[in-house]
């Protein structure tokens, strides 16, 4: 989410002919200006939270005109889901190492260093966002089933390969393996604890393992 370099008119703001053009075009000017706004709210966001963000000071922050962030993205909501949607934009896919426990162990390390950083995380901000904006809301929980189901391979791969007693509710037991970083982490926010990934993931592949997630019981 790194800004790139804007372009300006003479007075000094960007140039605002291509505002009106759709979120999700790729390309030129407008991926420019698109990735300097999204980078501006997450610096802000860090900074000083949700009640940090207004149009008025990303517009500063990215350094283009007022009047495009609120054609384009209209308020703090719409840059919020923004933000989200853009995060989806990847090529992410999770590990294949081989073993259940062990793809569950990478995938909620990444978690972990998400959530206990040693500085600002934007997770956690806009994670908070969310419970302060229902535009965020709805994105972070597009996110959310974006990655899941991206993650869902795991458990297949596990269960073809006999680890699991098939079928597997996969996201639930997805669920079961990640949920205890983000209820330590965030909810009663513990210390870091560099084993909780591994402990965590041993323990919903030993529950599988078991039948726990059985889609047939």
């Amino acid at each position: 989410m790194d800004a790139t370099a804007h372009t300006s008119d003479e007075s000094g703001h960007a140039d605002d002919s291509d505002q009106a053009t759709p979120r999700r075009r790729t390309g030129g000017r407008s991926a420019r200006v698109r990735a300097q706004v999204l980078a501006a709210v997450g610096d802000l966001l860090m900074e000083g939270g949700y009640d940090a963000l207004t149009v008025d000071t990303v517009a500063e922050r990215a350094g283009v005109h007022r009047t495009t962030v609120y054609r384009r993205w209209r308020d703090v909501g719409g840059l919020l889901a923004d933000v989200l949607d853009a995060a989806s934009d990847d090529t992410w896919s999770p590990p294949d190492t081989g073993s259940l426990e062990e793809d569950l162990t990478s995938l909620n390390q990444e978690v972990y260093e998400a959530l206990a950083g040693s500085g600002p995380s934007l997770t956690t901000a806009l994670i908070a966002a969310g419970f302060r904006s229902a535009e965020a809301a709805g994105a972070l929980a597009r996110f959310w089933e974006d990655r899941y189901a991206r993650c869902a391979v795991v458990v297949t791969r596990a269960t073809a390969r006999g680890e699991l007693p098939g079928p597997v509710d996969a996201r639930t037991l997805l669920v079961a393996a990640t949920a205890p970083l983000y209820h330590e982490l965030l909810l009663l926010r513990a210390a870091p604890d560099p084993d909780l990934p591994r402990r965590a993931a041993a323990g919903a592949a030993a529950a599988g393992r078991a039948g726990a997630f059985n889609t047939t019981r």
